[in-house]
């Protein structure tokens, strides 16, 4: 909306809008200020980093330290990639992050469909039992979680990456929420027209919640992609790390290529920055829509 500026009978100076829209009020611009502000409060961070990416060793060591590279120092990236074999790594990354989101969207959506749609007794208390579990921390079910791991084969393997940590209380109750909103009278008009659970619940239900699905989809492609823990634990070989692992590695060693470093933060920011611009309509949708019941 542009705005221009005129004055009233008296001379002073109103500002009108051009497409007749309402002037802007001062605690709107003031809000619009402070929304501004706080943007670059959190974006100048990640902006230093990608700038600092692109430096050499000695312009990292400066001090004080210079916002701008003096030279783009593209190699950086190519030779972190074939230096250290942050390829190997990436591609970890990448199958873990895919092969854990579907998982987690498949079996988040089918327990929240049976307990948002499913009248049977217990419905409520085991809810509140799935509930519960986001309170728990990870760190007391690790060594149990491990065990079943190891017993079943998972260790130090990417199937260990996908498969324990599939399941999210976080995910179940989004989805569960939104499930809420959908009228029980279309599901029970499919049955009385012959249509099968498994497919009403991929027919109707499925493509009904696709702004949840967008948010648990983010959260867990950002979940995988930053753990780090877990990841430490299951994989006891290198050639079976995630990126976050590796830099971790790499960031301990005595003399540590911090350029290569930030080269492949910056690298391990671009998916889940992509993945959120894309779907970032349904997940203002779906957070939104999630507590209406």
């Amino acid at each position: 909306m542009s705005l221009t500026a005129v004055r009233d009978s008296k001379g002073a100076r109103q500002w009108t809008s051009i497409s007749g829209g309402a002037t802007p009020t001062v605690g709107r611009i003031l809000t619009y200020a402070v929304l501004i502000g706080l943007s670059i409060v959190v974006l100048a961070p990640v902006v230093w980093a990608v700038l600092s990416s692109f430096k050499s060793q000695t312009e990292l060591a400066q001090i004080p330290p210079s916002p701008l590279p003096g030279a783009l120092r593209t190699e950086n990236y190519s030779e972190a990639l074939s230096s250290f074999d942050f390829g190997t790594y990436l591609k970890n990354s990448a199958i873990v992050t895919v092969g854990a989101t579907l998982l987690t969207v498949v079996i988040n959506t089918m327990c929240a469909y049976g307990l948002a749609k499913y009248n049977f007794r217990g419905r409520n208390a085991l809810f509140l039992v799935v509930l519960g579990t986001i309170m728990i921390p990870l760190q007391l079910i690790f060594i149990p979680v491990y065990q079943m791991a190891a017993q079943l084969g998972l260790v130090n393997s990417l199937w260990g990456l996908i498969i324990p940590p599939a399941a999210t209380p976080t995910g179940v109750f989004l989805l569960r929420q939104y499930m809420l909103t959908i009228p029980d009278d279309l599901i029970d008009a499919a049955r009385i027209d012959g249509a099968g659970e498994f497919r009403i619940f991929a027919r109707i239900v499925v493509p009904l919640c696709g702004a949840a699905i967008a948010v648990v989809t983010i959260f867990s492609v950002m979940w995988r992609w930053n753990d780090f823990l877990w990841p430490l634990i299951i994989s006891q070989d290198q050639s079976k790390y995630t990126l976050p692992v590796a830099l971790a590695q790499f960031n301990s060693q005595l003399v540590a290529p911090f350029n290569y470093i930030l080269a492949m933060s910056v690298v391990s920011m671009i998916p889940v920055v992509v993945i959120f611009l894309v779907l970032q309509r349904h997940i203002v949708r779906g957070v939104a829509n999630t507590g209406l019941k």
